[in-house]
């Protein structure tokens, strides 16, 4: 629950989608440096719902291996679209995911402010939309 945390700091939230998803854990020396929640929407629709690698782990690549696996994943269980969203203040996760094929494909505005009850702050931007991205795996 620690690292779901890391990527949704609203253990309701991780709650509510963890049961219904496929978790890919990164196990480096026996322990968990990273994992990947992938939640299907359809028959040919997959989110990844989270994401996220131990802060002493980051910047080595693992995460690129848990994206990688999951994308590989949601190809082998036949999905035909990929989803991921992440927050307007994300600046790194944005960069991370349009490096690595996905592509912006819409905003969902105040996403943040009404599903979570805490304000989330990052990169001195207040977090309120969901940027929505796309990669079409067929």
């Amino acid at each position: 629950m620690e690292l779901l945390l890391l990527a949704d700091p609203d253990e309701q939230m991780v709650q509510s989608y963890i049961h219904k998803s496929s978790v890919y854990t990164l196990v480096v020396d026996q322990e968990i440096l990273g994992v990947c929640v992938l939640l299907p929407r359809s028959p040919e629709e997959a989110e990844i719902v989270n994401i996220a690698v131990h802060e002493q782990a980051q910047g080595r690549g693992f995460g690129k291996k848990l994206l990688q696996h999951a994308i590989d994943a949601a190809r082998k269980a036949g999905y035909r679209l990929l989803k991921v969203g992440t927050g307007n203040s994300s600046l790194d996760q944005l960069a991370f995911y349009q490096k690595n094929g996905f592509r912006i494909t819409g905003v969902e505005r105040d996403y943040f402010v009404k599903h979570y009850s805490e304000p989330i702050m990052e990169n001195g931007i207040a977090c309120k939309d969901m940027i929505l991205m796309e990669m079409e795996l067929g």
